[in-house]
């Protein structure tokens, strides 16, 4: 009997996705290749081809892998179409020289090489290049209108249809590379977070020296790779919960809260931002002193003392003209956390994008309490110091 470790070299172990991403891709692909099929019937008629196989395996990347730089418009679009133009060459110039065998060998390997220097590079393009050569009379026949006809018009429906349902259904695609880290701040640093572990340039010189393709995006492996080391760091030094530190006798406001009310509470208590809720004590916005300064259109700090009482003194305007409340200047639907999510989850929140102030929420969503950057350096620094008495 073999053993059980042949078999696992050579399968691999079960996806990660859920069994809700499963159902989404098969809706995806259902939907794709319905609508693709349909168009494309209507579009080139009975007689003619008007749905090619390459489009099933196309359809996998879209629904399955969205975030695969292969599975981007340019690379299906252009894929497809590059690998079944070269195929069509292939079967116009050589296809009295080679064997078939030769020929369908030939046009996959150059489709290939096409597909790379056009960073188009898409898997079903080499079915859609073999289509083209072992395709039969009818697809010989239509020579390069079989590109322009099928291929191109199946993948530009594809890739349409994978926008919208992709999209609605909550996943970002095209899925273009994005900085991992913008500094909020717009200057050349790196953010906090990135300078004490691996930065984007040691990322670069290990793919670099890999030398393969990865069908996945830099800036998602960059972001795996820090979500990673902030695992690590929580199973090193334990975890810390949100409810462990936070304030809970904490100033609020409502959205019909005046200005002028909220302003005196927030330099009566010295605190720079109060949350604000709902009869249900549930977070509906948040408000900061830069809302004030802000929406008081202090551009600079000249008379900022005469425009900043002007802006809380009730004017008895319309709602329009003049903000009156909380309300009306309130960052909405901030970031929140519940009241068991460990600090280090807050982390990149507070160093990189510059959230100061994070509300917590219990498992009904009402607001029990705030976070705050101070609390977050002190439970750390608190941490550490326990730490270092204990190997002492």
């Amino acid at each position: 009997m073999l053993p059980k470790s042949f078999f696992t070299a050579f399968i691999p172990a079960a996806g990660t996705a859920s069994a809700t991403e499963r159902l989404r891709a098969c809706g995806g692909a259902l939907l794709g290749l319905l609508v693709t099929g349909v168009t494309a019937h209507l579009l080139l008629g009975t007689d003619a081809i008007w749905l090619v196989a390459p489009m099933g395996a196309s359809s996998v990347l879209l629904f399955c892998l969205p975030a695969s730089p292969l599975a981007q418009p340019w690379s299906v679009v252009g894929g497809n179409v590059v690998a079944a133009l070269v195929g069509a060459a292939c079967v116009r110039w050589l296809g009295h020289a080679l064997p078939m065998p030769v020929l369908a060998a030939v046009a996959a390997a150059l489709a290939i090489g096409a597909m790379f220097s056009l960073r188009c590079l898409h898997p079903p393009g080499g079915a859609a290049a073999l289509t083209t050569v072992i395709g039969g009379p009818a697809v010989h026949a239509a020579g390069f209108s079989f590109v322009f006809g099928p291929i191109l018009i199946d993948s530009l429906l594809l890739v349409a249809a994978a926008i919208i349902y992709n999209n609605l259904t909550g996943r970002r695609y095209p899925h273009s590379q994005v900085l991992a880290h913008p500094n909020p701040h717009a200057t050349k640093d790196a953010v906090p977070t990135v300078r004490l572990g691996f930065r984007p340039e040691d990322l670069d010189a290990v793919l670099k020296r890999y030398g393969q393709v990865l069908d996945i995006s830099r800036d998602d492996l960059e972001a795996l790779f820090l979500q990673t080391e902030l695992r690590a760091y929580q199973r090193r030094f334990g975890v810390i919960s949100c409810g462990d530190i936070m304030s809970r006798d904490v100033v609020t406001a409502e959205f019909g809260t005046s200005l002028r009310a909220a302003w005196l509470a927030m330099r009566g208590h010295r605190i720079a931002a109060v949350p604000v809720l709902n009869p249900a004590r549930r977070v509906i916005g948040i408000v900061t002193q830069g809302d004030f300064l802000r929406h008081s259109g202090l551009d600079d700090y000249r008379s900022m003392r005469e425009r900043l009482l002007a802006f809380l003194r009730p004017s008895g305007m319309s709602h329009s003209e003049k903000a009156e409340v909380v309300g009306q200047i309130m960052t909405p639907r901030p970031r929140v956390a519940r009241i068991d999510t460990p600090i280090v989850d807050l982390v990149p929140l507070m160093a990189d994008q510059g959230l100061h102030h994070i509300p917590v929420v219990d498992d009904e969503e009402r607001f029990v309490g705030f976070v705050t950057q101070s609390d977050v350096v002190a439970a750390l620094y608190e941490h550490r110091l326990a730490e270092a008495a204990a190997a002492a």
